[in-house]
């Protein structure tokens, strides 16, 4: 056993499961069928564009005369022109290759909030995820994630508190249908990748799942090897890495049970080939199982966009033709069940709203997401526009912040998910809900 390094399994507090086929003897399918018994989740599927995506090309400032004056290679030109942006309200447009989200805006099922991002003023890409995921700009101590922390906060009233050894013999209680919520509470937070990104670490269970067709121990061909791994990490002397393994299993029941390779896009439906629409995929693929899934993770990347950004075509067009592409997949995917999720974008900041020498654009601040579903209160550029005449920008070179991304995400999952301690989800911010935005209905 000392060839197999236990804690490469665990993640702060999370599990990454990266191939943990189990054989077909080791699934009960009772859990599947508790699990499918209660109400339907509500779920937010959080979207990474990691690299700093331009929020001026994706959200054109069309109406304004200083985005051009700053961008003379390189705007998005008005609705109406050749290439020009979809418009959405005579000021704002979607850049062309967006063009597939604006029937959900024009549905009144995408609002768009611009001028936000993080207050900390830090140009660097690691930094800046890294505040943007723990919810807790300028501060490098913090060591869990904000989404692992919506976990947490929602849990049944059993759940709240446990450590990772207590929550092994609670699972069995929601897994029994004891605590009234039929679940296993790893399966509550699941990120599509190879590892748990830092905004679902935590002490709460999730897991990393980079693929749903080999997702197993050896994808189950060496049952020596799996009772091994059973035996190591159910029992023994860690019990952090044991209660952590114990919901890994259950979950890991469940969705062998599910028989997730029956499953296939709705008709018509196509998602982008790569990693981005695999990961879209398979979650719709888990929401359709009824896999009672309340927060999902999925990377996009390629925004750093120094050099040779290009217009509307070029390397960002190719980027945002991928990234609509696979969410309206998903979307259209889903249906009806889009009711009952919430798509949420975010990226690290903005850039700089004049070109530079090469083309592209530099490290900037403030930058424009995406809030996406049935419960939206879209068709709306919400926000205060800040301008983009020079003494109107951040530092005389970026898109000023007008609304702290905290207070967006403190928002949305407490009107989507009923997060109730704010405080807690996100420390040392004062959220006022007089100040949301009101993307939401109801």
């Amino acid at each position: 056993m000392s060839m197999i390094n236990r804690r490469a399994f665990v993640r702060s507090g999370g599990l990454a499961l990266l191939a943990l086929g189990l054989p077909p003897e080791f699934v009960t399918r009772s859990l599947l069928a508790q699990t499918r018994g209660a109400a339907r989740k509500k779920t937010l599927i959080c979207i990474f564009q990691r690299g700093a995506v331009d929020g001026l090309s994706m959200v054109v400032p069309f109406g304004e005369k200083a985005y051009y004056a700053g961008r003379r290679n390189i705007a998005i030109q008005a609705p109406g022109r050749e290439n020009g942006a979809v418009d959405l309200d005579g000021f704002f447009g979607l850049h062309p290759s967006l063009s597939p989200l604006h029937d959900l805006f024009k549905r009144n099922e995408l609002a768009i909030v611009h001028a936000v991002g993080s207050p900390h003023p830090t140009r660097s890409h690691f930094d800046a995820q890294d505040f943007m995921e723990s919810g807790t700009p300028g501060e490098k101590a913090t060591r869990d994630g904000w989404l692992n922390r919506v976990l947490a906060e929602t849990d049944c009233d059993a759940c709240a508190g446990r450590s990772l050894a207590d929550g092994a013999a609670h699972t069995a209680d929601h897994v029994a249908g004891q605590t009234g919520m039929a679940m296993v509470p790893a399966l509550r937070g699941i990120a599509m990748g190879p590892a748990l990104p830092r905004a679902l670490r935590g002490r709460h269970p999730t897991l990393a799942i980079e693929d749903l067709d080999n997702f197993g121990i050896a994808n189950g061909r060496d049952a020596s090897l799996e009772d091994t791994f059973a035996r190591v990490y159910r029992t023994g002397n860690d019990e952090v890495i044991g209660g952590a393994a114990d919901g890994a299993f259950d979950a890991v029941q469940i969705l062998k049970a599910a028989n997730l390779a029956s499953y296939r896009p709705a008709s018509g439906v196509r998602y982008p080939q790569g990693n981005f629409g695999r990961s879209l995929s398979q979650i719709a693929q888990l929401i359709k199982a009824g896999i009672p899934v309340e927060i999902a993770f999925a990377d996009i990347g390629g925004w750093d966009t120094h050099q040779a950004q290009g217009g509307a075509q070029g390397q960002l067009a190719r980027r945002f033709d991928e990234l609509a592409a696979g969410i309206r997949a998903l979307y259209d995917d889903l249906g009806d069940r889009m009711d009952d999720v919430v798509i949420l974008t975010m990226s690290e900041f903005g850039r700089t709203v004049a070109e530079n020498g090469s083309g592209g654009t530099d490290h900037g601040h403030a930058n424009c997401m995406f809030v996406m579903g049935g419960g939206v209160a879209g068709g709306r550029i919400v926000g205060d526009w800040p301008g983009l005449a020079r003494e109107q920008l951040y530092q005389g070179r970026d898109l000023a912040l007008t609304t702290d991304f905290r207070d967006l995400f403190a928002e949305v999952v407490h009107g989507h998910l009923g997060a109730k301690n704010l405080e807690t989800v996100f420390p040392g911010h004062a959220i006022d809900p007089a100040g949301w935005r009101g993307v939401l209905r109801g």
